[in-house]
């Protein structure tokens, strides 16, 4: 019976290149995202693509029916719809940060739900989980973004031991850096939320290292296409690891955040996103707005 597997967040980047890799693996391969238009060229090489907002309730029982209808079965889940939501804690409003978990998190969550009976009846299958390296370690401004990340790894490991019995397998992909639009927008974003606060500055800093990674020619990212033959790989796996590390940067920065204390490691990340120099204006009447010999030799 040939293999089926569903893939979100597929219009693009590592999603767009799972569905490809599990298309070449001989699975049937249903592609989800918001954008049915920007997955054209996944439907001409005979993936089916589906219509899908996983904040949506009706959207995403739609798209359970549609797999259950037409074939019956499913065999490996692929989570990767999510985006990163950068700002200040302080500034970000809660509304955002709830999107955050909503399409990071809870979308993921109400997917899985309405999907594991259909493994569990068959007695198998493999959910995917793309976290990040994010789940495992912050970055400034990435607050709620790395807190989606890191309730993205609780919750897979939580499935992991209660779908073991059934024969169903959660797996976590952690990619770090990645040349996909991701980092665009994420810049775009940090941007716009600390223009005229007294994080703008650090925003810029970040920003640039944020759009940077999605340049053709970065060097300090890996493609897409790197965790998407890794996808495929776990999918075809009788026994996968619970955790896998892909692309640049991923392995030695969890290694780094292991082993350094918190300051150290603070520290490393602060002068990497060029804000460990970060100054803020004196307040009228104090010791910094007092004239010292210097300032008047």
């Amino acid at each position: 019976m040939q293999r089926v597997a569903l893939v979100t967040g597929a219009s693009s980047g590592i999603g767009a290149a799972a569905a490809r890799r599990l298309k070449d693996a001989g699975f049937v391969v249903y592609a989800a995202a918001r954008r049915v238009d920007r997955m054209s060229s996944l439907k001409e090489t005979g993936i089916e693509v589906l219509s899908l907002d996983v904040t949506d309730e009706a959207s995403v029982s739609a798209a359970v029916k549609t797999i259950a209808e037409r074939s019956g079965r499913l065999d490996v889940l692929v989570n990767n719809a999510g985006y990163g939501s950068y700002g200040a804690i302080e500034c970000t409003p809660l509304d955002e940060a709830r999107n955050q978990f909503e399409v990071n998190l809870f979308g993921l969550a109400r997917l899985t739900q309405l999907l594991l009976p259909l493994m569990r009846e068959q007695g198998s299958g493999t959910i995917i989980n793309v976290s990040s390296m994010g789940g495992k370690l912050v970055s400034p401004l990435g607050g709620w973004y790395h807190a989606s990340k890191y309730a993205v790894e609780a919750l897979s490991d939580a499935l992991r031991m209660e779908t073991a019995p059934f024969g169903i397998r959660v797996v976590i992909v952690e990619p770090g850096s990645i040349r996909t639009q991701w980092g665009t927008i994420a810049a775009d974003h940090v941007r716009s939320s600390a223009r005229s606060t007294p994080y703008e500055g650090m925003a810029d800093q970040v920003a640039m290292n944020l759009a940077a990674s999605s340049e053709p020619t970065a060097r300090t990212a890996s493609d897409p296409d790197v965790v998407g033959r890794a996808i495929a790989r776990i999918a075809q796996t009788r026994r996968p690891r619970t955790r896998y590390r892909v692309g640049l940067g991923a392995t030695p920065m969890v290694f780094l955040r292991w082993l350094l204390p918190d300051r150290a490691f603070d520290s490393l990340v602060r002068r990497a996103f060029g804000v460990h120099r970060m100054t803020t204006p004196p307040r009228p009447g104090s010791a910094q707005d007092t004239p010292t010999r210097e300032d008047h030799p």
